[in-house]
Order: C-alpha cells, then structure tokens, then sequence
C-alpha cells in the first residue's frame, strides 16, 4: 500500500495518525486481539471511573471508540463509492450521552469492537489504490479513503493510551 500523503488529511488528526507506524493494515488487524485483551485487563470496578467530573468513564470511551469506528468506516465507504456529496460531522457528546454504555460489560464492547474491525477490515480490503486515494469532505474536512484507517487505528491508539495514563495511571 502507498504511505499515506500529508494532503490525504486534515491537520485535526494528525495526533491519531501520527501514533501509526508500519503497515496500518497489520496494526488494524493486530488491534483485533489486542484491544480485547486490553479490556479484559482493567481491574473490576474501575470500568466506570471517570478521572475527572465531567470526563467520560473507561466504558464511554470504548463505547466512543467503536462508534467513531463505524462513524469513520462509513465516511471511508461513502467517499470509496464516489459518493461526492459533502457529510456532516457527529457529536460524540451527544453520541455518549445517548448510548448507556454504563449498562454493558467491557466484555461485550470487546465482542462488538471485534466485529466491526473485522467487517470494516473486510471493506477496506476490496478497494482497489484508485479508491483508496479517493477524498471527500466530512465535518469540512477533506480526507483520503486511504486516511480513514490510519484514523481508525491511531484514534484507537490514542484514547488506549488515555486510559492508559489516566484512567489506570499506568504512566
């Protein structure tokens, strides 16, 4: 696959993108067993600690990673398509707010986080490098088809590493 160029995205996700090194494909697909088994790690009771008043706990933020997941996926088959039509951004705010993510298990956000990474591995994998370069414009954005998974993943990376630090207080 070609590396991805500076023009295929916008500078609001430069902080995701630049915590992907190596093939993005073999690190989306490295994160189907990973992040599972980072989940299954986070010590009982702690799922639904926020850090700070206001801040989302650990569930919301997997639950806001797996919805930004399908949120970018889309943006990805829409622009591969050809579909020139400008989208509109999502407000995560509103998102978590309105998904009850406090009710789930982290084991049933690793359950669904793995089958969409794996139908949304599947999409990504039948574009050809033609619809790969193919940009549109989401949130007056424009970004490459090829941007979406290094999005994907690097956003991935970085809320892992909030939990991480400031959640877990691992650093």
């Amino acid at each position: 696959m070609n590396p991805l160029k500076s023009d295929e995205y916008p500078a609001v996700y430069a902080p995701y993108i630049e915590t992907v090194t190596g093939d993005v494909v073999e690190l989306l697909r490295e994160q189907i067993a990973s992040f599972p088994e980072f989940l299954s790690n986070i010590p009982p009771g702690k799922s639904e600690f926020a850090y700070a008043e206001g801040k989302w706990t650990i569930k919301e933020v997997v639950g806001h990673i797996i919805d930004t997941e399908r949120v970018m996926a889309y943006r990805a088959l829409r622009f591969g398509r050809n579909d020139t039509k400008e989208l509109i951004g999502f407000e995560q705010e509103d998102f978590v707010a309105n998904a009850r993510f406090n009710e789930r298990s982290l084991a049933s956000f690793a359950d669904e986080f793995v089958l969409v990474r794996k139908s949304n591995l599947e999409l990504f994998k039948h574009f050809n490098d033609h619809e790969l370069a193919r940009k549109g414009i989401a949130s007056g954005r424009l970004t490459s088809v090829r941007a979406f998974m290094y999005i994907i993943a690097g956003h991935l990376n970085h809320h892992k590493n909030i939990i991480r630090e400031r959640y877990l207080g691992d650093q």
